[in-house]
Order: structure tokens, then C-alpha cells, then sequence
């Protein structure tokens, strides 16, 4: 039995296409999310910081990497979302129903249903990383984890700097 649920009708103005039978990329999952909620219907639009604490639950041969994450207070979350739908190009949001381009969109339905959260890190444990701010189902394969603002990352340009040129 499979975990992927019946595909989802097409609403009005959505267009479908093929995936491709190549694979360009091969990922690796390192673990697996767990929300209270079992089901797409009942995650949240977006997640919140006052939203329930998560357990990012890390594969055994991943764990060492988790060193250091703790002095963090925010963490990136990728994941994959495994029930998504692939198919579309064209999409007709519930909320409006107009026709959108599907890179013009955060929706989950996407060629590749990779996603991202910023969430606040509530704690780090031997095997696990607890956050709050997720919106994904329960048991939702985990791609990675990426401290938010650490010493590698650029710092975004003073917004007074609109005389300086632009290289």
C-alpha cells in the first residue's frame, strides 16, 4: 500500500503535465518530522512560531552533524513533501481560484516538492532537534537542517545604500 493519497482533482484553469522519466539528482533523506498533523487538511497554511512544538527525529548516521546547531535560535527546515501532487504547471488556488504559474507560488504541488521553513529552535537532543513554526504532515521525510544567519552566510545590504553601485 502506498503512502501517496488519491490524486487531487484538477480545478478549472489547472494544466498537467508529465513528470519526466529521468532522474537528474539523487537526495537522501536523514530523518523524518513529527507534527500533530496526521493529515494535509489539518497542517497550517504557514507555520508560526506559536505553533506546537516539532520533532525533527535524525537518522543514527546523521546525528553527529547536529554538533553545535544548539547556539542557534533559528533553524531551516527542508523537507520533502511526500503527498504532494507533481503534476501541475498551472494552478488554481483554492483561495481565488485564478490561474497561476507554479513557480509563482508557494504551494506544495511542484515538479520537485521541496520546502522550507524557518522555525524557532526550542532545543537540540542527541537524536532530535525541537522546533516550533513547521506545517507539514506527520512523519514527513527531512532533507536537512541549516543554522538561520551563521558565519558563513552574507549579510543582506544597508538599506541607505542606493548610491553605492550596484556590482
Amino acid at each position: 500500500m502506498s503512502d501517496r493519497p488519491a490524486k487531487d482533482a484538477t480545478r478549472p484553469g489547472e494544466v498537467e503535465r508529465p513528470l519526466p522519466d529521468r532522474v537528474d539528482a539523487g537526495l537522501v533523506f536523514i530523518g523524518r518530522i513529527r507534527t500533530p498533523y496526521p493529515t494535509r487538511a489539518e497542517c497550517p497554511r504557514q507555520g508560526r512560531s506559536t505553533g506546537p512544538v516539532c520533532r525533527i527525529e535524525v537518522d543514527p548516521q546523521w546525528r553527529e552533524g547536529l554538533k553545535g546547531l544548539g547556539q542557534y535560535a533559528r533553524v531551516e527546515v527542508i523537507y520533502w513533501m511526500h503527498l504532494a501532487r507533481r503534476d501541475l504547471i498551472l494552478q488554481s488556488p483554492k483561495a481565488n481560484g485564478q490561474t497561476t504559474g507554479t513557480f509563482s507560488l508557494r504551494s506544495p504541488v511542484r515538479p520537485n516538492p521541496i520546502a522550507t521553513s524557518l522555525c524557532d529552535l526550542v532545543g537540540v537532543e542527541d537524536d532530535a532537534v525541537l522546533v516550533r513554526g513547521l506545517d507539514c504532515v506527520d512523519g514527513t521525510p527531512l532533507l536537512d537542517l541549516k543554522p538561520y544567519r551563521c558565519d558563513y552566510s552574507p549579510l543582506a545590504p544597508a538599506k541607505d545604500s542606493a548610491s553605492e553601485p550596484l556590482l
